[in-house]
């Protein structure tokens, strides 16, 4: 059998290395794990045993079940290292699984929980990393990780319900293009052999609609190229400094949809600061982590003004009123927020406001589409359909 030497770190956190003889890797690290040695690397024959870093692709309802569970077994008194070894033994997602494995490692080679999740930030991002650290700074980890475990589901209910929200005018409208691409690609074609067979006139609306559905069976792989590449150009321009300004800028403006961003906005902007501001996180890395997680270029620029405003002495109610991007009742409960000493009370309380509010706009934004939808669609299928019955009516009266 061949030979393994081997890294480990005691219950006590005391390293130790030596060398084993086992059958496998797999066997030398389950017999180091009976000798209650928490193993850190295996080699053999110069090759070496690592668990691989991987990030990217978790979703957030992970995040939030990880961080709930992981803040009632540091609750209970389990070890950190044992709570990590038990949560990424138990993950489904594979990605997910190995970034809690190299955190385990990384914590226990000595790192701090903060610096460890940092190495994973397309999993664990620069809001929970910050609160994390300042939860094992004031020694109230599962404290901080229960916030971070309900802001994270707030999160993720907020998104849902927009989500959701645009499902069905999305699928609508998705359906109802493919049904008139359908007519004009095969339905219309056959109407318009059979009129050139009758020599029947045409009037305009047929015309039109046969040189359409011509075009389209023509250059239909012309028509995908350019809505592909619109799409790609404006993903690139999006990802602009300028771009993303401008394209948010628009999306704020838009009638009802604006109204709805804007709010969105505002409700995040609330339960981040102050999810932050009551972890203990300084007043100014919250706001620029506040920035950095609002979703709208517009939105950061006016909390990054009011970051820099408040880095010279100022309050944090005067820079946001001189935005124009916050309404005015987020204001002045903000002012009153700094000069009661509530202000992360006064902002949970504003996010929940504005979250009910984004239900309920949401909700209006629907029942506002549907009969747009409804009359577009209409316009479009029985203008299609007129149009090939005029040609009829002229054939009709020569055959009468």
């Amino acid at each position: 059998m061949p030979n393994y030497s081997w890294k480990g770190r005691t219950r006590s956190g005391r390293v130790q290395e030596g060398v084993l003889v086992a059958e496998s890797k797999e066997a030398a690290i389950m017999t180091l794990r009976k000798q209650q040695i928490i193993v850190t690397a295996v080699t053999e024959k110069g090759k070496e045993f690592a668990l691989p870093k991987v990030g990217g692709g978790i979703g957030q309802k992970e995040i939030a079940i990880f961080t709930r569970q992981f803040s009632v077994m540091i609750d209970a008194g389990l070890p950190l290292v044992q709570c990590l070894e038990i949560l990424g033994g138990q993950q489904s997602h594979a990605g997910f699984q190995k970034i809690l494995m190299a955190v385990r490692q990384d914590v226990e080679s000595g790192s701090t929980l903060a610096d460890a999740l940092r190495k994973h930030p397309k999993a664990f991002d620069a809001l929970y990393c910050n609160m994390v650290a300042a939860g094992e700074a004031g020694g109230i980890l599962d404290t901080i990780l229960q916030r971070l475990s309900q802001h994270i589901e707030k999160a993720v209910k907020l998104r849902a319900a927009v989500r959701s929200a645009m499902v069905y005018p999305t699928a609508v409208i998705g359906i109802a293009v493919l049904v008139v691409w359908l007519i004009l690609w095969k339905v219309i074609p056959t109407f318009a052999t059979l009129f050139t067979g009758l020599g029947a006139s045409l009037p305009l609306p047929t015309r039109i609609t046969i040189t359409l559905s011509n075009f389209i069976g023509a250059w239909w792989w012309a028509v995908f190229l350019s809505i592909g590449l619109t799409v790609f150009l404006l993903n690139r321009y999006y990802k602009t400094h300028r771009g993303r300004r401008h394209i948010d800028r628009i999306v704020l403006k838009i009638p009802v949809l604006g109204s709805v961003m804007r709010k969105i906005a505002v409700a995040r902007f609330c339960r981040t600061l102050s999810t932050l501001v009551s972890s203990g996180v300084p007043i100014l890395d919250a706001l620029e982590i506040t920035a950095k997680t609002s979703g709208n270029a517009i939105v950061e620029d006016a909390i990054m003004t009011t970051r820099r405003s408040v880095e010279e002495g100022k309050t944090i109610h005067e820079p946001l009123k001189g935005t124009d991007v916050f309404p005015g009742m987020v204001v002045q409960m903000v002012a009153v927020g700094e000069q009661t000493g509530a202000l992360e009370t006064m902002l949970s309380k504003i996010s929940d406001f504005y979250e009910d509010e984004v239900d309920e706009a949401t909700a209006n934004l629907l029942a506002l589409l549907e009969p747009i939808m409804i009359s577009f669609l209409g316009v479009v299928i029985g203008g299609i359909v007129i149009s090939m019955y005029l040609p009829m009516f002229s054939l009709i009266s020569k055959i009468g």
